[in-house]
């Protein structure tokens, strides 16, 4: 069954903790809930707490396969020019050519796959809001947002594509 990602900003952690209540009273389980916040955000009690300070961790990880990435892109371009140079024009032109081509796509999808999925709460984060962030089976989420947002108008919704959970 597809699944809908609602998405609630909400002003502070008291308001959160009441919308994950309700969320649980109208059936959606907690472990389909994730809390995110700015590192100085208080976040305890909330589902599956993240904050953008532990982002950290993937934006390194990230940096050093991108810097990985343009290393092996310079090398093959360095090759490129070189293998010519001394052994004239053959295949093994292909070679740098072909890791220059899969370093570009790899370059592409990094750099388009990055967390683009919270870029659009970042300010909202550190003004010291909350993002609670709700996987809803896809054929109840307009009513679950409708109940959020009847009960807590200070929770801002988004909805997200079907995750395909």
């Amino acid at each position: 069954m597809a699944e809908r990602r609602l998405y609630f900003l909400i002003p502070d952690r008291a308001h959160a903790l009441v919308v994950v209540d309700d969320l649980i009273s109208h059936g959606i389980d907690i472990e389909h809930m994730r809390a995110v916040g700015d590192r100085h955000t208080r976040m305890d009690g909330l589902p599956g707490v993240s904050t953008r300070g532990a982002a950290a961790a993937t934006t390194r990880l990230q940096r050093l396969i991108w810097n990985t990435n343009t290393t092996c892109f310079a090398a093959a371009l360095v090759a490129t020019i070189l293998v010519p140079v001394f052994t004239g024009l053959s295949w093994w032109l292909l070679l740098p050519a072909g890791a220059m081509c899969v370093n570009f796509m790899t370059g592409l999808y990094l750099n388009t796959a990055s967390s683009t999925e919270l870029n659009e709460f970042r300010d909202a984060l550190a003004h010291g809001e909350i993002l609670l962030i709700v996987d809803v089976p896809e054929t109840r989420a307009a009513r679950v947002e409708q109940e959020i947002q009847l009960h807590h108008p200070e929770a801002t919704s988004r909805w997200a594509q079907a995750t395909g959970l």
